[in-house]
């Protein structure tokens, strides 16, 4: 297994990347925005990805985007095959492209959204906190990447402050000392639970 800097040698997987997020939204229930396999071709030959190869099968994904003149960094569209769940992966996917992007940009802030408690959990312990979406960019084409998640209707409602996603952020000018930087999984868990009972909530209304 090698986790590198993807290339046009990896174009070939675009499709089925696109298919692991889709089929992943559909188990999980819960909101995940969809890609085409155009743009994460253009991902991949930009040499803005990484991807996890096991004797050159698919096994994982993460891509940069940039927004606010690289002020701001995203790590998106983190996927593991059904194949290579439940080893580790998606941890180690997730540092190599923190990584990258400090080595890319630097200066930039780092952040994602995410509804999944396991990649709350990943985030949180390489350095990652939780933050409000008005901490991340206010750069609508990021937002309007949200269109097809089954949960836009609330991003919406709440004009872009607040979703079922948590917003995690990582600031390269915090000092913090990861290697002791422990998760606490029940106060995630409340946030998620938190979250879900608000918009629930409101739904009934």
């Amino acid at each position: 297994m090698e986790i590198v800097i993807a290339n046009t040698s990896h174009l070939k997987f675009a499709d089925i990347i696109c298919e692991t997020i889709k089929e992943s939204a559909k188990v999980r229930g819960t909101g995940i925005a969809e890609r085409t396999p155009e743009y994460i071709s253009k991902k991949i030959s930009e040499g803005d990805a990484v991807v996890a190869i096991d004797d050159d099968k698919f096994a994982g994904f993460c891509y940069i985007e940039t927004w606010d003149n690289n002020s701001f960094v995203v790590n998106s569209g983190l996927i593991v095959h059904p194949d290579y769940r439940n080893q580790g992966l998606a941890k180690k996917i997730k540092k190599k492209i923190l990584e990258y992007s400090q080595e890319k940009y630097p200066d930039a802030k780092i952040f994602g959204i995410t509804t999944g408690l396991a990649v709350l959990k990943i985030n949180y312990e390489l350095g990652y906190q939780p933050v409000t979406f008005s901490e991340l960019t206010t750069n609508e084409a990021f937002w309007n990447g949200c269109k097809t998640c089954k949960n836009f209707d609330v991003l919406m409602r709440t004009d872009k402050k607040m979703c079922l996603c948590t917003g995690m952020l990582y600031d390269p000018k915090h000092e913090k000392n990861i290697k002791t930087h422990k998760y606490n999984s029940k106060v995630l868990s409340r946030l998620k639970s938190i979250k879900q009972a608000l918009f629930l909530k409101k739904n009934k209304k």
